[in-house]
């Protein structure tokens, strides 16, 4: 199903962190996914960590 006319399409649904900044490191490295927690509407928190060295790099909010 298309959008409405007045409605951009969107370009994307969801991103997903391969490489990020790790601030112990100093450069961008791979990141594991955890979750952390499942939310009552059916979405979730993840939070991304270095793969190298287990400092927290971010976190994200999926919906449900």
């Amino acid at each position: 199903m298309r959008p409405p006319k007045d409605e951009p399409t969107p370009s994307f649904e969801d991103f997903e962190a391969v490489d990020l900044f790790c601030p112990t490191c100093r450069t961008a490295l791979p990141v594991r996914k955890r979750l952390l927690l499942v939310l009552p509407d059916g979405g979730a928190i993840y939070e991304y960590r270095c793969a190298q060295c287990d400092t927290y790099v971010g976190k994200k909010r999926d919906q449900g």
